[in-house]
């Protein structure tokens, strides 16, 4: 009877019951999903835009492919006819990355439509410095060192100059000099 009377009756504590845990976490674990899944749709969908757009090096190649058909097409390279107009050589800078400040000096050279009229460009010189330079704020070097990055340069400088123009368009830019520091 003695061994009886040793045993214990072991219990759980009253105040404890299994299977109920704090609403409140609970409720923060929905939350914080929720949160979780939120975040995730938005990263997915901005991947997705970023995806379909095209790259440098697709528009250059592009342009590369239809200038490739013209001369397949004709058998030689055609080459527009057109008006050139020098401008003063300017600097710029350029967008500010990781280091020390850049700038680019640029001497450009437009050739316009034969179609142009020169008194439309001389009128719209102070316009079209102002395109040129806007452009090339917003450029990183890195982006401007490369070949491809120099040839987007120039599709840009002309898509911003025929914004404007109303009598004639730029056919091309040249770069007398380029040099960024």
């Amino acid at each position: 009877m003695a061994d009886e009377d040793e045993k214990l009756d072991i219990q759980p504590p009253a105040n404890k019951v299994a299977g109920k845990g704090n609403p409140l976490l609970t409720i923060l674990v929905i939350v914080n999903t929720i949160a979780a899944l939120g975040i995730a749709y938005f990263q997915y969908s901005m991947h997705q835009k970023f995806a379909t757009q095209p790259s440098v090096t697709d528009i250059v190649k592009a342009e590369l492919k239809k200038s490739e058909e013209l001369e397949t097409n004709t058998g030689t390279a055609q080459e527009e006819d057109g008006i050139l107009f020098p401008l003063e050589s300017f600097t710029a800078n350029l967008a500010q990355g990781d280091g020390p400040r850049r700038f680019v000096r640029l001497n450009p050279v437009l050739k316009f439509s034969r179609s142009s009229s020169e008194e439309e460009f001389k009128a719209r010189k102070p316009q079209i410095r102002d395109a040129i330079i806007s452009t090339l704020n917003s450029k990183r070097p890195e982006d401007l060192l490369k070949l491809e990055g120099k040839n987007y340069l120039k599709e840009e400088i002309k898509a911003a100059i025929n914004s404007f123009l109303v009598d004639g368009h730029v056919v091309d830019v040249f770069y007398v000099s380029f040099q960024i520091n």
